[in-house]
């Protein structure tokens, strides 16, 4: 996380271009390096060969690439700082922003922790500055501040009553021999509570898809145990599927939030019902920005969702109490992607100073 500051460096690289041509290359070059785990890991989910993740790759470049070549000038001074904060901003929010990966003003968490919206502004203005002369002054402001970041090495704050577990089952999290994988997390949640754990958090796919029969199975094993499980699963119907949070208790099973951004192409199909097909998970973009559980006002993040602005923003907006991140990542497992989601999460957490618990499959 505290390698984020480095890059504030992407717009001076972007202002130094000497036409748009060289800028589109500039921001080519940020994008593929800071999602490189990509190729690898789109080939791993779709079983496919390589150069289909290489295509997928470069196709989720080409937003980022473009906004940044189309908003570039030859102009210096205040216009270009204007321009590239005009990109900032398009590439935090949808549509643009669905591919908005490794954006620059997730470093805000490391340089101003704890300082929440105007540690957001300050850092967006720094953005834009050292888009001009005054980037020495910036950069070197920025250097400072992640010293200080490293030396004070507070993170978000902790909670003893929150829990997140996280599992190594690979592909077959909670859709293969998944009586044994509940008996094997049910066993977790029983250990975890008798450490005095009161909210436990499991990743996505946890529960596979949320049938009446998992439901049962939960309800009867939290029966006697004055706990909240809070797990990740899927709820289906005739036209697709919602990626889901869901609480479990002693009081049964209320599903808490529906992904608000699903992974676009391998799960986010919007051309669906333009072709009359069906399938595909559902994606609202800008709905449930906060749930409630256990008496507490979460910001939930699911997968996908934690490499982007937009969906943290929208949450944080709305003052949660903490931020609850789950993900199922074993097609990312040898890459680098879980590590971004965990860096990214980590820094807004910081940012609003606000508790995280994470429950990653991988």
């Amino acid at each position: 996380m505290l390698a984020l500051p480095v890059v504030m460096l992407f717009p001076v690289l972007w202002a130094a271009a000497p036409c748009r041509a060289v800028s589109a290359a500039v921001s080519a070059g940020y994008f593929l390096v800071a999602s490189r785990g990509l190729p690898q890991g789109a080939a791993e989910f779709f079983g496919s060969s390589a150069s289909t993740g290489f295509l997928l790759w470069i196709a989720a470049s080409l937003p980022f690439v473009i906004v940044h070549a189309m908003a570039w000038t030859a102009r210096k001074g205040w216009r270009r700082a204007g321009r590239y904060g005009i990109a900032m901003v398009l590439m935090a929010v949808p549509p643009f922003g669905i591919a908005g990966w490794a954006h620059p003003i997730t470093s805000a968490g490391v340089l101003l922790p704890g300082w929440g919206w105007w540690g957001l502004l300050a850092t967006a203005l720094g953005l834009c500055l050292m888009a001009t002369r005054l980037a020495p002054a910036i950069a070197l402001s920025a250097g400072v501040l992640t010293g200080i970041a490293a030396i004070s090495g507070d993170g978000s704050p902790a909670s003893e009553e929150w829990q997140g577990i996280d599992t190594a089952a690979g592909a077959a999290f909670g859709w293969v021999d998944t009586l044994h994988q509940q008996q094997l997390l049910i066993a977790q949640v029983r250990k975890e509570a008798e450490g005095g754990s009161q909210i436990i958090v499991l990743p996505e796919s946890a529960l596979g898809i949320l049938t009446p029969t998992a439901e049962h199975l939960w309800g009867e094993a939290l029966a006697n145990l004055d706990i909240t499980v809070i797990a990740g699963a899927a709820v289906i119907d005739t036209q697709g599927y919602d990626t889901v949070m869901v609480a479990l208790g002693r009081t049964g099973t209320k599903v808490l939030y529906r992904q608000r951004m699903p992974v676009p192409v391998a799960m986010w199909q919007p051309w669906r019902p333009w072709l009359d097909l069906t399938g595909g998970a559902a994606g609202t973009l800008f709905g449930d920005p906060l749930v409630e559980a256990a008496g507490q006002r979460i910001a939930p993040l699911i997968c996908y969702e934690q490499l982007l602005v937009w969906p943290v923003l929208q949450s944080a907006f709305h003052r949660p109490d903490r931020i609850v991140a789950i993900a199922n990542g074993w097609w990312a497992k040898d890459t680098s992607i879980p590590a971004i989601q965990l860096a990214s999460v980590e820094a807004w957490a910081r940012l609003f100073d606000l508790p995280l618990v994470t429950a990653f499959n991988r």
